[in-house]
């Protein structure tokens, strides 16, 4: 497992950086899309909110690349995936392969450093017990 969770860590990088990169310089064409997500698209670059999302992409990536605070570059990248996918669903068919994969790649790393997200996924039982602990504690 630590050896796909590697692999995984490192192909999401790359493709994070490379099409954040991308982004603003153009190595490459991404191709033709529908007219709805090109009006989409062409919203998200007017009002600049492509250049934020770029820029989470970039910082996400080489985080995942240089394997430092991955947890953190998870959690800025999980939006961007879930919405890369609400795109595709519903907009641009044509790329939900990718997108589908990129979200599996996520889901594989966010499995290998479960551990940090534990926190998050507590229902908050433990922390009121704590707080009625201590109220008790005060009180005696």
């Amino acid at each position: 497992m630590k050896t796909t969770s590697t692999i995984s860590r490192l192909l999401l990088g790359l493709v994070f950086t490379v099409f954040g990169l991308n982004g603003f310089l153009n190595f490459f064409s991404t191709g033709p899309v529908p007219p709805l997500a090109g009006q989409f698209l062409g919203a998200l670059v007017q009002s600049h909110f492509l250049s934020v999302v770029l820029v989470i992409e970039i910082i996400g990536g080489l985080a995942l690349l240089l394997n430092r605070m991955t947890p953190l570059a998870l959690i800025l990248l999980g939006p961007v995936i879930f919405n890369i996918l609400l795109f595709h669903v519903t907009m641009a068919p044509a790329g939900l392969l990718p997108a589908v994969f990129v979200a599996i790649l996520w889901s594989v790393v966010a499995y290998r450093v479960r551990g940090a997200f534990a926190g998050l996924l507590q229902d908050g039982a433990a922390e009121r017990s704590r707080h009625s602990a201590e109220g008790l504690t005060q009180h005696a």
